[in-house]
């Protein structure tokens, strides 16, 4: 599996969870994208074990100087989490009806750059510095 591939299974796995109302799975999804993110062990990693091929990420890239020897995705990952369970913490917890536009926007957004292979935060992330 690639990462490509990756996100937009995310995306679809957020708009899903979104539209039929299941707050668990949004925050199982958290949950994994935090524990992928600080442990390394990804499923797009395993995946590529299992079948014993690499795959390439899929994404544009453009070269960049490298300061931090923090890979991007997982770099990804973490901010994902954070930002998509606070704000549907935010959201659900907190009576904040202002943030329901972001897991929605969020879900699209990495739904897209799956589909398009263009993943603009990834290459924000890359262009600050990440591996």
């Amino acid at each position: 599996m690639s990462e490509r591939f990756f996100l937009f299974i995310v995306g679809v796995y957020i708009l899903t969870g979104l539209y039929f109302e299941v707050d668990m799975m949004i925050y199982l999804l958290s949950l994994w994208l935090v524990f992928e993110g600080v442990t390394n062990l990804r499923l797009t990693t395993f995946s590529q074990k299992f079948i014993g091929k690499t795959v390439p990420a899929g994404l544009t890239v453009f070269q960049t100087q490298q300061r931090f020897s923090f890979d991007a995705f997982r770099a990804w990952r973490i901010m994902v989490a954070v930002m998509l369970g606070g704000a549907f913490l935010l959201l659900n917890e907190h009576d904040i009806e202002i943030v329901w536009f972001f897991p929605w926007f969020m879900g699209f957004a990495i739904m897209g750059a799956g589909a398009s292979g263009v993943c603009p935060m990834i290459l924000f992330i890359r262009w600050i510095g990440f591996k």
